[in-house]
């Protein structure tokens, strides 16, 4: 389906999704970019190839693997 061929409601939803789906993934690579190795659940190497796998990958990371900064 071409981009003119949607109407404005399903073009609004598209961009909005996009727009969405890009700042979850930018959030999650700044995020793992400065973490360090010690806060991280498992692999960092692992985790930059999952938040590229949309839309669960960013999702995953920032809910599951990041290591909780309570405390400190």
């Amino acid at each position: 389906m071409r981009w003119n061929e949607l109407s404005e409601r399903q073009q609004g939803l598209l961009l909005a999704a996009v727009s969405a789906e890009f700042a979850l993934t930018a959030t999650a690579a700044v995020d793992l970019w400065f973490r360090p190795r010690d806060e991280v659940r498992g692999r960092k190497e692992l985790w930059w190839l999952g938040i590229f796998v949309q839309p669960i990958g960013p999702i995953a990371y920032l809910m599951c693997g990041r290591r909780s900064r309570c405390g400190r």
